[in-house]
């Protein structure tokens, strides 16, 4: 195990080269994602991560199945297809699909630190797992721990002092001698049928992680759902990154998953899949590092993992806080993989001129997209209604930008939007709308995603307040103390793929 270093902003992990083979499998089956759009009849199609229109040739066209359906891998055509797909995030792999990867070649990794395990290691019995590796990382009363895991047949480690959950994480993966490890944190309980879904995406061999989706625990079981902030996070919860499937990419909606549950294959992480040094975020830092390998990772919500999540108001914000000093050296590990906001020129312009408030702005920002719209269409030759394309392409890049925008100023510079509060009128116009804009917004889109619970708008509005005030504090407080601006500077689409 790589030592950790004195210098923060320094990885001491380090990443192997990518896939060397990226051929997918006869009988691997894709299905388009959602969100994804066809346009002209299938000439194109808009959507992916990031965002992206990619034209079809006739014969591709031609090999699209109708929507719902799965194009089903059966030679080289069918194979180039369903290869742009997933790697343009336009499809993704049928979970059911064969993977030829049995239980057996994986070894389960789980950090621990003064906490029981009965309920994770019942929840592994049966799967066919190999024997859990439990790192015991300093915990004060090893005994009971060391007997329950021997007990369920697994193995533990144990570190005499507290290095931290990355550096645990690390020693089991060096003693594991499958070709994949799963990662579970000591507070979370696989749900039946977890890890086959999982493991389907290991047929594709450019595949370097897959996460399930965490949820919140049952309540007979101690978990999320108790109380105003219970309720809350099992709807809105960072951890749980909703029911549509993913490519995992930096900058885009599934932009990272959580290291409270992950499987990895072992040759793309190397010997040091986190930097023991990061005690926050090194979860993400792995998901940058594999990404800048050229590793596809995915996000499989079919697989189900419970989590206890924190429902103490005062441990809960304090969480948020220590998530938000995760941002400044994250930024400044990897330039333009983490910032604020990503806009366009165009969409900047709109932005501030519907900020300032000032007469005629507001048919001001018509102007300037109405021009970015025809500017755009006639990079569009290739599709039968160029303007048509390129409005909703405006459209929806607009509507990003302003939940982007309305985002910020309450999370990440709610510091600033509140000093101007202070002596604008303007600037309070602008900073109520937007609290509560995207507040309800956010409610609305998240109210249905747990069936067990319901959270009215007023309550989320204000959990959702608090969870971004939190948030927004512990980045300024990483900023300063690492004395940096990175991951309080705005970008551009094309500064970073």
């Amino acid at each position: 195990m790589t030592a950790a270093r004195t210098d923060p902003d320094r990885p001491s992990a380090t990443t192997p080269s990518g896939p060397a083979d990226r051929r997918l499998p006869d009988g691997f089956r894709v299905v388009l994602d959602r969100r994804t759009r066809r346009l002209d009849g299938g000439a194109a199609l808009l959507g992916g991560a990031p965002p992206r229109l990619v034209h079809l040739s006739a014969r591709a066209r031609a090999l699209l199945p109708a929507p719902g359906r799965p194009l089903v891998v059966t030679g080289p055509t069918e194979r180039s297809l369903a290869r742009t797909l997933l790697d343009a995030g336009l499809a993704h792999p049928v979970p059911d699909s064969p993977a030829g990867i049995t239980a057996a070649e994986v070894t389960v990794v789980v950090p621990v630190k003064d906490r029981p395990l009965d309920r994770l290691l019942a929840a592994l019995a049966g799967t066919g797992v190999a024997g859990p590796v439990v790192v015991d990382d300093g915990s004060v009363d090893p005994a009971p721990l060391r007997r329950a895991v021997e007990r369920a047949g697994g193995t533990v480690l144990r570190h005499a002092t507290p290095r931290g959950p990355a550096a645990a994480r690390n020693a089991g993966l060096a003693v594991a001698t499958t070709p994949f490890v799963v990662f579970l944190d000591s507070d979370v309980v696989p749900e039946p049928g977890w890890l086959p879904p999982l493991l389907a995406h290991l047929a594709d061999p450019a595949v370097g992680l897959v996460a399930p989706r965490i949820v919140a625990s049952e309540p007979e079981r101690g978990g999320g759902l108790r109380g105003a902030v219970g309720r809350y996070e099992a709807v809105r919860s960072s951890l749980d990154l909703g029911p549509d499937p993913a490519l995992i990419v930096p900058r885009s909606r599934v932009a990272y998953v959580p290291s409270a549950a992950m499987l990895v294959r072992v040759s793309a992480v190397g010997p040091v899949a986190f930097d023991p040094g990061m005690h926050v975020a090194e979860d993400v830092d792995l998901v940058l590092r594999l990404h800048a390998a050229g590793w596809a990772m995915r996000f499989e919500p079919v697989a189900r993992v419970a989590h206890d999540h924190r429902t103490r108001p005062g441990e809960w914000l304090r969480r948020k806080a220590f998530y938000g000093t995760g941002a400044a050296p994250l930024a400044r590990r990897h330039p333009g993989a983490v910032p604020p906001v990503i806009l366009s020129p165009w969409t900047a312009a709109v932005c501030l001129l519907l900020l300032a408030q000032r007469r005629g702005a507001t048919a001001l920002a018509a102007v300037v997209t109405g021009v970015a719209t025809e500017r755009l269409s006639r990079k569009l030759p290739r599709l039968d209604h160029p303007r048509r394309g390129a409005a909703l392409l405006t459209a929806l890049g607009l509507s990003g930008a302003l939940w982007q925008t309305a985002s910020a100023l309450t999370r990440h510079f709610w510091p600033v939007a509140a000093l101007a509060c202070l002596v604008s009128r303007r600037a309070r116009r602008a900073v109520v709308a937007a609290a509560l804009a995207e507040g309800l917004t956010d409610w609305w889109r998240h109210r249905d995603r747990d069936p067990r619970v319901r959270t009215g708008p007023l309550l989320h509005l204000l959990a959702h307040r608090l969870d971004d005030l939190a948030y927004g504090a512990g980045l300024w407080w990483g900023a300063v103390e690492h004395r940096t601006s990175a991951p309080l500077r705005p970008t551009g689409p094309g500064a970073r793929r």
